[in-house]
Formats: structure tokens, sequence, C-alpha cells
């Protein structure tokens, strides 16, 4: 039976796993290393390259939890897009332990605020 983590990201926020099987370490930010399990971390955008990873051993996580997907690097925002009119995330610029947002995620106001009547 093939297991599905369903997360709150989808293939507009990072193409590269969808559009040439880029790897991106995928991890619980609490950090913690529970049992592990082969799933396919997938979107909800329900297309069939909607996806970060398959057939990846990872920790068993309960819903809620937060996950990392690391090394987006540069091409993650350039290459996003407002696909099923999803708002870009937010960036985060992470030095050592700091965090800091270095651009705020979009809103639907964001996306419709071009459109005319």
């Amino acid at each position: 039976m093939e297991k599905f983590l369903i997360v709150d990201a989808a293939m507009n926020d990072l193409i590269r796993p969808s559009l040439y099987q880029a790897y991106h370490e995928i991890v619980p930010v609490d950090g913690t290393l529970a049992a592990t399990e082969i799933t396919d971390v997938v979107g909800p955008i329900c297309e069939t390259g909607d996806f970060f990873a398959r057939d990846r051993e990872l920790p068993v996580v309960e819903e809620g939890a937060l996950l990392a997907l690391l090394d987006a690097g540069a091409y993650g925002l350039v290459l996003s897009s407002n696909y099923n009119t999803r708002p870009r995330p937010a960036e985060v610029l992470v030095d050592g332990s700091r965090a800091q947002v270095i651009r705020r995620r979009e809103t639907i106001a964001d996306l419709l605020r071009g459109e005319k009547r």
C-alpha cells in the first residue's frame, strides 16, 4: 500500500522536484527522530506533478506537524507561480540559528490587485 503525506505546499511553490526530479531533504521542524516510513510527499493541487518526494524514508509525523524542505535555494521563488490562484509563500533567510522573513507571504488581495472590472 502506497502512503501519502499531503502538505500545505504545492508544485507552484517549489516545482524543481516535479520539473527535473531535484532532491530536497525534508525534515520535521521540531527535530523529532521518530520511527520512519516510506512515503510520497505531495501537495493538494491534484496534479500528477504535485510532489516533493517519492518513495522517501521519512520520520512518521502527526497531522499539523511542521516540515522543512531544505536547500530550496535561489531558484525556489524564481520558479514559483500562482497556479490555481495559490499565493506564493514567504521567503525566510536562515543564517545559522537565526531565521528572518525577508519577503512576506502573498495574499489573495495581492493576486487580484491588478484586475479591472
